[in-house]
């Protein structure tokens, strides 16, 4: 079965959109109470843009002999769209992975959840004498799309892996309020307004 040649286009460079918008934004998924991070949904959408190609590939070069001159030539600058966006989503992965592993990434899904199921995730990190922390607000759809809030610790602190925080919630969303020790105090943020859109 073969795909009209602007349905063909559209896989061709929608999947590869995806995957390269994910690898490099603040996007985060849960799915069974496990986070996959932005760059972690960015791999999966490569592998299936590289498996869609490789099939769109074939799929053209059988309908060639039979195929103007002028679809050729629009084959191939999809084919080399594609190879852009797949180019930028693996740099944005690798470059989301080593970010992680440098920094120690530690993603924490926090109980209890909300109204209607809205989820607060957070994701600590530390560098040499600084910890960082972002909240994210996840909706039924497991997706969130930007974080709510973030803060900057002293000494490499975890607030959050500490127990040092609060979460509250009422019928428009929830407040997260993250502290940290006499020590190691917060130095930026720490609190987190959480929406998921009701």
């Amino acid at each position: 079965m073969r795909l009209p040649p602007a349905a063909s286009t559209a896989v061709g460079i929608g999947v590869p959109a995806l995957a390269a918008a994910a690898s490099w934004s603040s996007l985060l998924l849960v799915v069974q109470g496990r986070v996959v991070p932005g760059w972690g949904v960015s791999a999966v959408l490569v592998v299936i843009s590289l498996v869609l190609r490789s099939a769109l590939t074939q799929a053209a070069r059988r309908a060639s002999s039979s195929s103007s001159r002028s679809s050729r030539e629009a084959a191939s600058w999809t084919r080399l769209g594609s190879s852009l966006l797949i180019v930028t989503a693996v740099l944005g992965t690798t470059w989301g992975t080593v970010d992680d592993l440098i920094s120690g990434a530690k993603y924490h899904v926090l109980r209890p959840a909300g109204p209607e199921g809205c989820t607060a995730v957070v994701r600590e990190t530390s560098f040499l004498v600084i910890g960082n922390g972002e909240a994210y607000a996840v909706g039924a759809t497991g997706l969130a799309l930007g974080e709510s809030g973030s803060w900057v610790v002293d000494d490499g602190h975890r607030p959050v892996g500490a127990g040092t925080y609060e979460l509250e919630w009422g019928r428009d969303g929830g407040l997260l309020r993250v502290s940290g020790t006499s020590t190691d105090p917060v130095l930026h943020g720490g609190l987190a307004d959480l929406d998921c859109g009701w």
